[in-house]
């Protein structure tokens, strides 16, 4: 894909991740929408990069949650853009506790933000770039959690592991369409989602967490200690907005900013270790195939012969 002159959208798009997407992309041409729900950070970013890039940035407030919202996004960067061609749902929350531990708001609140919210984000913009024509990318980023799971992680990955599948299977849905999907999966990166918790909504406000923690049940000591050592082995935002800025032009499915070698390994290992040790039934493989076929036409589930 040729991004010179082209629009993108971006979420969570004030600092981070975010943020690194939007130097890189500014950088190549394009011209950037960064989207956050925290008016301070936009301020901040716009402080930074419109003196530099101009007209070619603007900045909207934004819950990805609001679906309305969202819209009125789509509308205003097309007012001022013309068409979007790159969208990068990028927006999450990192709040981590055991799935038992959850309540309806913290599992909801997780969910609604790092899962629905990229299909918010791909439901509103994605017949608005079918509709243009000329193309374009959906970038939308996951996480390591989303290849395997860690410690009090199952709620986060849950979400991430959902990211992961959404775009896999977006990816085969506009094969035909001239639309590239990819989806990030990085491990440490320098971001501020250790502050997500601060921006609870009062909707999800019944939760198994104290206010502003992050992981359920550590000590603001352990858990600045913990931001400290891992900030020291993360990798620059900017690093990984160019990775980003990288795989749209090449249409690459995978980003995958750091070595994960063995623990994705070890999740490859185990599902083939769990693989039936027995001759392939040639009868139910072509029933199967028979099926998906049918589901891949559109027709409808009849009698297979």
């Amino acid at each position: 894909m040729d991004v010179a002159g082209k629009a993108a959208f971006i979420t969570g798009g004030a600092s981070g991740m975010g943020f690194g997407m939007a130097q890189a992309f500014l950088a190549a041409g394009m011209k950037v929408a960064i989207a956050d729900i925290r008016q301070e950070h936009l301020d901040q970013a716009m402080a930074e990069l419109q003196p530099r890039w101009g007209a070619d940035v603007m900045a909207v407030q934004l819950d990805v949650t609001d679906r309305e919202g969202m819209a009125q996004a789509a509308d205003a960067v097309e007012h001022a853009f013309g068409k979007v061609h790159v969208l990068c749902n990028n927006a999450g929350i990192g709040v981590i506790g055991r799935i038992v531990d959850y309540t309806y708001d913290d599992w909801d609140w997780m969910l609604d933000v790092n899962l629905t919210g990229v299909f918010n984000g791909v439901r509103t913009f994605l017949p608005r770039i079918l509709a243009h024509g000329e193309g374009g990318h959906i970038m939308s980023t996951a996480s390591a959690g989303g290849l395997f799971v860690g410690d009090k992680g199952g709620p986060y990955s849950t979400a991430k592991f959902g990211v992961v599948a959404m775009m896999c299977c977006l990816r085969d849905d506009l094969a035909r369409d001239g639309i590239g999907v990819s989806v990030l999966c990085p491990g440490a990166v320098r971001t501020n989602i250790h502050k997500t918790a601060e921006l609870r909504p009062a909707r999800y406000a019944d939760s198994s967490f104290a206010p502003g923690e992050v992981i359920a049940g550590q000590s603001p000591e352990d858990a600045a200690a913990e931001r400290e050592a891992m900030n020291a082995i993360a990798m620059d935002p900017l690093q990984i907005g160019e990775m980003v800025l990288a795989a749209v032009r090449a249409n690459r499915l995978y980003i995958l900013p750091q070595p994960l070698q063995q623990v994705v390994g070890l999740r490859r290992d185990a599902i083939l270790a769990s693989l039936p040790d027995e001759p392939v039934n040639q009868e139910r493989l072509a029933a199967d195939i028979a099926i998906r076929k049918m589901i891949a036409s559109g027709r409808p589930l009849g009698r297979l012969s």
